[in-house]
């Protein structure tokens, strides 16, 4: 009697599909794939709960205008330095706006600058580090020392410098981080290529005619965008600390933009009388952070090969 074929497209028969010990084609063993990532991600609580609450910011950022109750610029003097209650959640500031308002607009600003820094940081440092590492010689050198002279800096103060010289504002902020935030995605890019190069399949490639730039752009950085993305989601807790840095000493978002960082800038002299001013939007900064710190750390168990 012939077998007869899983049907997918039931609970069990996915469950099956998903667990055939030789897949049939390259999407099933892609999907065997995610699946395997999806139970190693739900078998670690704390990168779950990171997950989970990335995601909420995500969405309260992308609904911002459904979810805020107040017009985040409008002011009135009469109901300043409200504490927190049913008509303002989270009180209102010197300036008589309602903070929740302000704090769900700011997670588009937080979220904006951290993605956008990520995107250029993480091609720029995985780039210049697969090419070091696989050229290696003289080129080697040249952007290794490049890189010795960023990481030689602090990241906020070398992110200080390049705004300093950009002058303020969100754009000249998210350039300066990420000028500042690329040269340890080289250093990691390049050890995972030293140890590429000497493969078999890249010694084929080399062999079969492929020229540098593609056994690069072809072979080696997808094996190390695991890593590139492991690194720059654990990075991105310093990128909004930088950002909200940067805002905090009035060289990121400019006021009125209800910018995480500002809006603690504003606060900090009511800390002592009305500490909800400050202390919301400084813990908006916490919870995102260690969220992405939580999810990053999650992340590193389920694309590290050697769990595989």
């Amino acid at each position: 009697m012939a077998p007869q074929p899983i049907d997918p497209a039931g609970a069990q028969g996915l469950k099956a599909w998903l667990a055939a010990p030789v897949p049939s084609s390259p999407f099933q063993a892609r999907m065997q794939q995610l699946s395997l990532k999806w139970w190693r991600l739900k078998a670690n609580p704390a990168a779950l709960f990171g997950l989970a609450i990335i995601v909420l910011i995500a969405l309260t950022a992308l609904f911002a205008p459904l979810i805020a109750t107040h017009d985040i610029y409008a002011q009135d003097l009469t109901m300043r330095l409200q504490r927190p209650s049913a008509a303002h959640w989270f009180g209102t500031d010197e300036l008589g706006r309602d903070i929740f308002s302000r704090l769900v607009f700011g997670a588009r600003i937080t979220l904006y600058i951290a993605l956008l820094t990520a995107v250029i940081a993480a091609p720029l440092g995985l780039i210049v580090g697969t090419t070091s590492g696989y050229l290696g010689g003289w080129v080697d050198t040249v952007l290794m020392r490049i890189v010795d002279i960023f990481l030689a800096f602090p990241s906020l103060v070398l992110a200080l410098a390049f705004v300093a010289a950009l002058g303020p504002g969100i754009d000249h902020a998210i350039i300066a981080i990420a000028l500042a935030a690329w040269p340890p995605i080289a250093r990691l890019a390049r050890a995972e290529t030293l140890s590429i190069r000497k493969s078999d399949y890249i010694a084929a490639v080399r062999l079969q005619g492929a020229s540098p730039l593609r056994i690069i752009l072809g072979h080696v950085v997808p094996m190390c965008i695991p890593s590139v993305v492991v690194r720059i989601t654990l990075n991105m807790a310093s990128i909004i600390l930088t950002a909200a840095g940067l805002g905090f000493l009035g060289l990121g978002a400019q006021p009125p933009s209800p910018e995480w960082g500002a809006m603690l800038a504003s606060g900090r002299e009511f800390i002592l009388t009305n500490g909800w001013i400050a202390g919301i939007p400084g813990l908006a900064i916490l919870v995102t952070s260690l969220a992405f710190n939580l999810f990053g750390d999650g992340l590193r168990d389920i694309l590290d090969p050697r769990h595989g």
